[in-house]
């Protein structure tokens, strides 16, 4: 099986990644971890700017859903469940949504519960105000662009969707939950 995720930012998109590769044994592919190595690449920061700016670029210079098939083909090569982190526009996920035995799950939470959440997790992408947190969050969550992040729409064509307001343990339950679901 293979899991897309979701979500906004701090939402809890890891919560359910580390769940699954450490309790599960599902192999872990991101999309952040992609498209921070076409930076290095090209000698640029891995600024949260710089990353939506080279994500954009490589889906309007490949396909919309570049960055995730490219993914989803290394998961398929490497075999075994596989969680690909995080589908981001309209275009990745309509790639995937035919494909046999893939699931897209979607995480949110409020957005004080996000912000408070990224703050504290000290990545460099995360050093800003809660005013540049909402903005950023905004321009990720809507367009009509299919090379742009559209992270509601996403959202809205998950097969399930968490809510990440309460504990870790809530997540973890809810997961397995839907996991024994899917495999009656």
């Amino acid at each position: 099986m293979i899991i897309g995720i979701t979500g906004k930012a701090g939402a809890g998109k890891g919560v359910i990644v580390d769940y699954l590769v450490h309790k599960k044994g599902y192999k872990h592919y991101s999309a952040r971890d992609f498209i921070v190595q076409e930076l290095k690449k090209i000698g640029l920061d891995s600024t949260r700017e710089n990353m939506i700016n080279i994500g954009n670029d490589l889906r309007a210079k490949y396909s919309p859903s570049y960055i995730v098939e490219s993914l989803y083909q290394i998961a398929l090569k490497n075999g075994g469940d596989a969680v690909i982190e995080s589908l981001r526009t309209v275009g990745e996920v309509e790639a995937l949504k035919n494909a046999k035995d893939f699931l897209l799950f979607a995480i949110d939470a409020p957005v004080d519960i996000r912000y408070s959440r990224i703050h504290g997790r000290g990545l460099e992408t995360d050093s800003v105000s809660i005013e540049k947190f909402k903005e950023e969050d905004n321009l990720e969550s809507f367009s009509t662009d299919p090379i742009k992040q559209n992270i509601f729409a996403c959202m809205k064509m998950a097969d399930y969707v968490f809510n990440n307001a309460h504990s870790i343990e809530d997540i973890h339950k809810e997961v397995d939950r839907v996991l024994e679901e899917k495999m009656i």
